[in-house]
């Protein structure tokens, strides 16, 4: 009868074996997951015909805009700083503008006006205007 142990046993082991093998497996995470996607933003320098352009996060926006003669453009500050509309040769001259401000210039010469903000000179942007 000690065969008989012996093969109970065994198998009492390979049981014992397998159950751990069993619960030793990784657990697979069943929780929520967030996928994030990753847009690349293009930017260009075409001219976007608007009459708008908005001062955020110290910068124009549109850089450049593209208008007929005769076109008032109006430039609202949407940033948390002040901000001008200058110039660098002529056209628009604003005062300081505060947030929530808006300035309004009227273009009534054909050229390309480029323009920056006095306190921040990094913020350039570009009027073109045609016939």
């Amino acid at each position: 009868m000690p065969h008989i142990k012996f093969r109970t046993a065994i198998g009492l082991i390979a049981i014992i074996l397998l159950i751990g093998a069993a619960c030793g497996k990784k657990a697979t995470n069943t929780s929520n997951t967030t996928n994030t996607t990753t847009t690349n933003v293009t930017t260009t320098t075409d001219a976007v015909e608007s009459n708008a352009v908005e001062m955020i996060n110290t910068a124009f926006n549109p850089a450049t805009i593209k208008v007929r003669k005769g076109t008032t453009v109006t430039w609202t500050n949407n940033d948390s700083l002040v901000h001008t509309v200058t110039g660098t040769d002529s056209g628009p001259r604003s005062d300081l503008l505060n947030p929530g401000d808006k300035y309004t210039f009227t273009f009534d010469q054909v050229g390309t006006f480029a323009y920056n903000c006095t306190p921040h000179p990094f913020m350039k942007g570009t009027v073109q205007v045609t016939e």
